[in-house]
């Protein structure tokens, strides 16, 4: 189904209701597209996608950016703020991952570390492999040729 296209379409005409489908306001940025795109305000996202996607009118850009005027009006209006929710979100990931004590991004970040250094003692030791690949070879004595032409 089209739904993965349908929301990076909407995400580059109407940012602000993109970001709401990732949060707590999903269901009114969910009923904002589809009373824009459909005239309705409960379809499902199946046809809201089939509906964006399959449709290759520019109307339908004009009125998600229409959508997404209003939807910022009415968010300003409800005192909501787009920003504000973002940072709690990001803070309550930040308190999760201090309350679990998971270590595998420690344990990641010290292997990325310590595989970086062997790379950069690696080269210092062996050299600097000759050559990329065999296309690259290939195009250095085409630009060889002609310039000896």
């Amino acid at each position: 189904m089209p739904n993965t296209d349908w929301k990076s379409i909407v995400g580059s005409v109407a940012p602000t209701i993109a970001t709401a489908l990732g949060g707590p306001l999903a269901g009114m940025a969910v009923s904002a597209i589809s009373q824009a795109v459909l005239g309705k305000p409960d379809a499902d996202e199946a046809e809201i996608g089939e509906a964006i996607v399959k449709s290759n009118n520019p109307e339908i850009l004009l009125k998600l950016k229409t959508a997404e005027q209003e939807f910022a009006a009415k968010m300003k209006q409800l005192d909501i703020d787009m920003e504000k929710i973002a940072a709690d979100d990001r803070a309550s990931a930040r308190q999760r991952e201090v309350a679990v004590k998971d270590t595998t991004p420690r344990n990641l970040a010290y292997l990325y570390t310590v595989g970086y250094f062997v790379m950069i003692s690696a080269l210092f030791k062996f050299g600097v492999p000759e050559g990329s690949s065999a296309g690259s070879a290939k195009k250095s004595e085409m630009m060889d040729k002609l310039l000896k032409k």
